[in-house]
């Protein structure tokens, strides 16, 4: 399922505190582009989780390859193998 992709996304998103009025920051660096942010650690996790899943639907729209997350790959399918 996709959800699994999502998830070892987040587990490799690396977070961050900024200058800013949303100060917490996170990526996850195997997803060219993908970040977010927030007012505290928990907002800014459910916003790279939403970034996350409209970046997936949109380069499968776009019939662009996802790199793997760890072991986790989707398939053109939109199926997620772990391998």
């Amino acid at each position: 399922m996709l959800i699994e992709y999502i998830h070892a996304a987040l587990e490799n998103a690396r977070y961050e505190i900024i200058e800013d009025d949303e100060p917490y920051y996170g990526e996850v660096p195997e997803l060219e582009g993908v970040w977010a942010t927030g007012s505290t650690l928990e907002v800014c996790r459910k916003n790279l989780e939403e970034v996350i899943d409209e970046w997936i639907v949109f380069r499968l729209r776009k019939g662009l390859a996802l790199p793997p997350i760890g072991s986790h790959t989707i398939e053109d399918s939109g199926e997620v193998a772990v391998a």
